[in-house]
């Protein structure tokens, strides 16, 4: 009986890893066909180097003040802010990415060199994100760096989706932040 169990456990991580690996696979293919072709538009890559100038002397302090303000003001009507993410060029940009992906995109948001939301297709949970591996290991990894999250129940998005982040750069090839692409788990599969 046991070892029945230990087998029957054995087959089920390896189905998740297939699994896993798949939904990379598709995740990278995506990323190539459908993000690339807009992920250094100058109007996403100017709002980061726009934010990094004014974000460059922000301290742990600073940074943990504003992802609380963000947290208790996103949702609850107008706030300097969350409207600060969610308008302009650069927003609107990523709104029409994801209205353009005929339902494959969930959501989108570019990140600063600290990891700050600069701009969002739709409000995200928290505004800090540089504590989590979309930034963890794009930005801090360079210009190529990839990061395939699991397929999860997203809040922000409401959807089942896995995220996909990648290092943005400027024209010199310099990474100066990152996006996060939430790609529907029905686009993956």
């Amino acid at each position: 009986m046991k070892r029945t169990f230990l087998l029957s456990a054995a087959m089920s991580l390896i189905a998740v890893a297939a699994n896993a690996s798949e939904t990379e696979q598709a995740a990278r293919s995506y990323l190539k066909g459908s993000v690339m072709p807009w992920a250094n538009a100058p109007v996403l890559i100017e709002a980061i180097v726009a934010q990094n100038a004014r974000t460059a002397g922000y301290d742990a302090s600073k940074i943990d003040e504003l992802d609380k303000t963000w947290r208790s003001e996103v949702g609850a009507g107008a706030s300097a802010l969350v409207d600060g993410v969610l308008t302009g060029a650069a927003a609107e940009f990523l709104r029409e990415q994801v209205e353009g992906s005929g339902g494959a995109i969930t959501e989108v948001f570019i990140m600063d060199h600290h990891g700050l939301n600069v701009a969002a297709s739709a409000p995200t949970s928290d505004y800090w994100q540089g504590d989590e591996a979309k930034f963890q290991e794009t930005f801090p990894n360079g210009a190529d760096a990839v990061h395939v999250s699991e397929i999860e129940f997203d809040e922000s998005s409401q959807s089942y989706q896995a995220q996909l982040s990648i290092t943005l750069t400027d024209d010199t090839g310099a990474p100066v932040g990152a996006m996060t692409i939430g790609i529907d788990a029905d686009a993956l599969l």
